[in-house]
């Protein structure tokens, strides 16, 4: 592991226990203010000449592109009619943003060029807090897991043309509650889509999307799944709950799910969770008003990031590295640690 960048503390051994202690919680690399609300949503993309830009999606129903060189928003996009927005994310060709907020709405912004139009609604069906996921498929055609009609469903479309794909149904009797949390996902030894979904009863179920049936089904959480991250490289993943741990999880050939441990956290609640592009570092966003640093492959602690006074709800890394927390208190921290060798 390469050392930290300037600020960042390491979860060090104390000399006299053995036990390993927590330095003092370091300072962000800059701080966005001016979200106007508690922060609900954030998301990294490229801007023009290819400078990073960070969005954020706030619990007023505001989004704002913020330019990370002068750290001021370069646009605010009012969408959603004052709902919280609770999912953003940008599609692979053309500056195309996709944002979900609980007015049971989702909005396709075209941001080519300074505009900040809507071309285009998907109307949602639950206004649940379970946010979106969306896989690309082809050029200008990708495919898009929401909460369906029905408590217990997920509804996948294809896009532009918004066409039913499936409706996955639970089978009777097995009461997983609402899906709380949504992960498309396409395995390189198969053509066939997948979904991981975490439901209301804390179980983790793995869908085959064209067959409309479950692969695989495991109890994680003894809480609803509140979020979940997924390693394609390593066919790993891991998902937090209202519970104070964190469960890790496997693909057997890449069909079969299998819990492979668990880690104890210091307090309850964990609102999101990222990986780092490169696989090598996990971050939390946790009630507790902390963002908690792990590497991924063995899941040792390596900081505890206290520098917001409310819930962190939302994550979100960028390919250099940098991390980015949004929280209730409105602000967002933005922090390089570890970067990326």
């Amino acid at each position: 592991m390469p050392v930290p960048s300037r600020g960042a503390r390491l979860l060090t051994p104390s000399p006299s226990t053995g036990e390993r202690m927590a330095a003092p919680a370091p300072d962000p690399q800059f701080v966005l203010r001016g979200a106007r609300s508690a922060v609900h949503a954030l998301h990294f993309c490229d801007g023009a000449q290819g400078r990073p830009l960070l969005l954020s999606g706030s619990l007023h129903g505001l989004v704002h592109v913020w330019s990370l060189q002068t750290r001021r928003p370069l646009a605010t996009l009012d969408g959603h009619g004052g709902q919280c927005v609770t999912w953003l994310h940008t599609l692979p060709w053309g500056p195309q943003l996709l944002s979900q907020g609980r007015d049971l709405k989702l909005c396709l912004w075209d941001l080519e060029e300074g505009r900040n139009a809507v071309v285009d609604t998907v109307c949602l069906e639950s206004v649940g807090f379970c946010r979106a996921s969306v896989l690309a498929e082809a050029p200008r055609r990708w495919m898009l897991a929401v909460p369906g009609r029905g408590s217990d469903e997920v509804q996948v479309l294809e896009l532009p043309s918004k066409t039913s794909v499936s409706c996955l149904k639970p089978a009777a009797g097995a009461r997983l509650g609402m899906p709380m949390c949504l992960q498309l996902w396409q395995a390189e030894s198969s053509p066939r889509p997948l979904l991981l979904a975490g439901y209301e009863d804390g179980s983790l179920a793995l869908w085959d999307v064209s067959a409309r049936k479950v692969c695989s089904r495991v109890a994680c959480h003894s809480e609803p799944v509140m979020g979940l991250a997924l390693d394609p490289r390593r066919a790993r993943g891991v998902s937090g709950s209202a519970e104070k741990a964190l469960a890790v999880w496997s693909l057997e050939g890449q069909q079969a799910l299998q819990v492979c441990g668990t880690h104890e956290l210091t307090n309850p609640g964990i609102a999101d969770l990222k990986i780092r592009p490169d696989s090598k570092i996990l971050a939390t966003a946790g009630w507790d008003h902390r963002v908690r640093v792990f590497q991924w492959r063995t899941m040792r602690p390596l900081a505890v990031l206290a520098f917001h006074s409310a819930t962190v709800h939302c994550v979100a890394f960028d390919a250099a590295g940098l991390l980015a927390a949004g929280s209730g208190d409105q602000r967002i921290s933005v922090w390089s640690l570890y970067p990326p060798t």
